[in-house]
């Protein structure tokens, strides 16, 4: 097949979990597919980013855009503006007349088999009547994030602008899924929050594509560790966004000097893009309500925050003492393997989290909010320990601190889980066969003009070109 592959942003450097998601299903695609990738680049973003996404695409386009950095007062400028738009500010930022130019030239003068939207923002960009079929590829329930921001808020005006942009995104979400021949969700958990969501709006059936993890390169400490599969930038973890323009780490004691660190007996880690806000949410939780109850057992307990851009609320929780904001690191292994428990206090989030996966393959006990696990397959007290109150949660931390032979029956099995069933080859041949399926069956008249759809219907042919893919999908 020929396909169009839209995204908001560059997958390198490969830094957030639904880059990596991608990365690792397109690598795999791009051997029997050729691929068309489309995204926004910021105008400092290196050129080896954009040379590099052609390891996994056959044509690269890009539109230069620029974010503002998070609380700066360009952020809330920008925000500010985006109060009276119907569009939430999540997707509405992304509203671009170049992306819409491009993107209509490449439909125009392209003849593909189907487009891939990666994350519901692109689609803001979307002509009315595609070509071709189109297939949505959900990393999250994007309401269902900011549902959970509005109930953590406490401030009646913060409650209420959340509130609003929950309600936003509702209506958007609803409106952009009906618009696709097929959607993607990443578990069973996001499947059913759609189907509850949305009844009738989704066209059926949602595929699941689940979470993968590289076994190889996030492997236990004292295994090899061979250099990560592509040649520019090492897989760091699941919302962790490196950049070469972020600020020297804030720490409080010197990075690990190798990947095979001893583990600290009393040292907790956190992995996340620090810019995110439910990343920023846990932390600020975690410090705040757990981590005094954890003290008070174990009053060496320290804990690394490792990720990209912390925000300066991330950043003042350095200056509580054995607390270190380490802001973007090179390779996140070195500071996992130095931990004893890798926790996940989040609170607000869908999806799934691969950063989860990294730590299960890393051999790490992982202490975990339910929301933090949701649409994982895990059991609780086999694979993680899960906990949603302050005291539960510290109360889990302390145990497996304590409890050395508890702590490595949780690890070992842990890793097991992850070896058996979620190498990215299996998840790769398997998402291949949902976008045969779902180009194959695709057309909505609605959606295309009358005359168009002998025409586009004679050009892919997909099912007898493709059937034999039903037997294949474990190739990969």
């Amino acid at each position: 097949m020929r396909i169009l592959w839209l995204k908001s942003d560059l997958l390198l450097p490969l830094d957030k979990g639904g880059k990596l998601r991608t990365w690792h299903l397109m690598r795999h695609l791009a051997r029997r597919h050729e691929i068309t990738y489309l995204a926004f680049k910021e105008p400092a973003q290196p050129a080896a980013d954009v040379d590099g996404m052609r390891e996994v695409a056959a044509r690269v386009e890009t539109v230069t855009r620029s974010e503002p950095v998070k609380g700066t007062f360009r952020f809330y400028v920008d925000a500010a503006m985006h109060l009276v738009d119907p569009l939430p500010y999540a997707v509405g930022k992304y509203r671009s007349r170049e992306y819409q130019q491009r993107l209509n030239t490449l439909l125009a003068t392209e003849a593909f088999d189907l487009i891939v939207c990666d994350f519901l923002f692109p689609a803001v960009n979307l002509p009315k009547q595609l070509p071709c079929p189109a297939v949505m590829f959900t990393h999250n329930v994007e309401s269902e994030i900011w549902r959970r921001h509005a109930e953590t808020k406490s401030g009646a005006m913060q409650k209420a602008l959340y509130n609003a942009q929950y309600q936003r995104m509702l209506r958007y979400e609803r409106q952009t899924l009906a618009r696709f021949d097929g959607v993607l969700a990443v578990s069973d958990a996001d499947r059913e929050t759609f189907a509850a969501l949305y009844p009738g709006a989704i066209r059926q059936p949602v595929h699941v594509v689940p979470t993968g993890v590289d076994t190889d390169y996030f492997a236990p400490d004292g295994t090899p560790h061979p250099a990560p599969r592509v040649s520019h930038a090492a897989p760091s973890t699941s919302h962790d966004a490196p950049s070469t323009s972020d600020a020297a780490p804030s720490t409080s004691h010197g990075a690990p000097s190798t990947s095979h660190a001893a583990p600290r007996t009393s040292h907790l880690i956190f992995t996340g893009s620090m810019d995110w806000l439910p990343n920023e949410d846990a932390m600020q939780y975690f410090c705040r309500d757990i981590l005094p109850i954890i003290r008070a057992e174990e009053p060496g307990v320290t804990l690394s925050i490792v990720g990209r851009t912390p925000t300066p609320a991330v950043k003042r929780l350095a200056e509580e003492p054995g607390v270190t904001v380490t802001g973007r690191v090179d390779d996140v292994r070195p500071y996992m393997n130095e931990a004893a428990v890798y926790i996940v206090p989040l609170r607000i989030g869908g999806g799934t989290r691969l950063k989860i996966f990294e730590a299960m393959a890393m051999g790490k006990a992982v202490v975990s909010t339910t929301v933090g696990a949701e649409g994982l397959p895990v059991t609780n007290g086999e694979h993680v320990m899960l906990a949603d109150e302050p005291q539960t949660f510290a109360r889990a931390v302390v145990s497996l601190l304590r409890d050395v032979s508890r702590r490595g029956e949780l690890e070992t099995a842990a890793r097991a889980l992850v070896l058996e069933r979620y190498d990215w080859s299996a998840v790769a041949g398997s998402l291949e066969q949902a976008l045969v399926n779902i180009a194959d069956r695709g057309w909505r008249p609605a959606e295309v003009p009358a005359g168009d759809v002998p025409a586009a219907a004679a050009r892919i042919n997909l099912k007898s070109e493709f059937s034999p893919l039903k037997s294949q999908g474990d190739a990969l």
